[in-house]
């Protein structure tokens, strides 16, 4: 038996068509996650154990997603097999910028080099540049978990032209998308401080989110 990060095709199509088209010198981040969250007897060190991670553009998403579903136990840490019920799959739906990671990369190799070899992993190092090197924030990103969604959406709507707001469930609450292009120019002063008060506010900004279709602890998030 093999593990399942695809839980709803379709939903994971629609996701990835409605990402934003890549320019030559972007790319995605995507990491495959083990929480402790979401299975307490994982046996984890740690609340997130990184599995995976790569990078792809919108054509290969899908195929690449589909390469995680290898046999279970497979995925383990500190020799213990992970358990389908702690996975998760991240992304940034803001698209990482190639060459300023490639320059990042420089600077953080120059730093490295010049001093004693510490055990880092070149291709490590380089995938956490891209991760923060975003090239455009297309999306800000608020992370509300444990809160009434309606309650929220309601007092947004003051602060904020809702047309521009897209709704991602997940298995503990919700991301709040705000599409900053559609920003109606009379929110432009306040919206942030007004959406970022809001109780239950916890992660805010250029974050990964859970990928619609895929697994989330075994919970399958979506879009509104």
């Amino acid at each position: 038996m093999n593990y399942r990060i695809i839980k709803d095709e379709q939903k994971l199509r629609e996701f990835i068509d409605w990402l934003p088209e890549l320019q030559k010198n972007e790319i995605y981040y995507v990491t495959l996650l083990a929480r402790n969250k979401y299975l307490r007897n994982a046996g984890l060190s740690s609340d997130k154990a990184q599995l995976k991670r790569f990078t792809s553009t919108k054509d290969y998403l899908f195929d690449k997603l589909k390469q995680l579903e290898c046999e279970e136990g497979s995925y383990r840490q500190k020799g213990q097999p992970i358990p389908q019920e702690a996975l998760a799959v991240y992304i940034n739906p803001n698209p990482r910028g190639l060459d300023k990671a490639a320059k990042s990369s420089l600077i953080r190799f120059a730093e490295l080099i010049t001093k004693e070899y510490s055990g880092y992993n070149p291709h490590q190092e380089v995938m956490s540049e891209i991760q923060t090197s975003c090239s455009r924030k297309i999306y800000f990103d608020l992370d509300f978990d444990h809160v009434d969604k309606n309650v929220v959406l309601e007092e947004a709507a003051k602060h904020i032209n809702t047309d521009c707001i897209k709704i991602l469930n997940t298995r503990g609450g919700f991301h709040m998308l705000i599409e900053l292009s559609k920003l109606d120019k009379k929110f432009e002063k306040t919206w942030y401080q007004k959406l970022t008060s809001i109780a239950g506010c916890d992660i805010k900004g250029d974050n990964l989110v859970p990928v619609p279709g895929c697994t989330q602890g075994e919970f399958i998030p979506y879009f509104d």
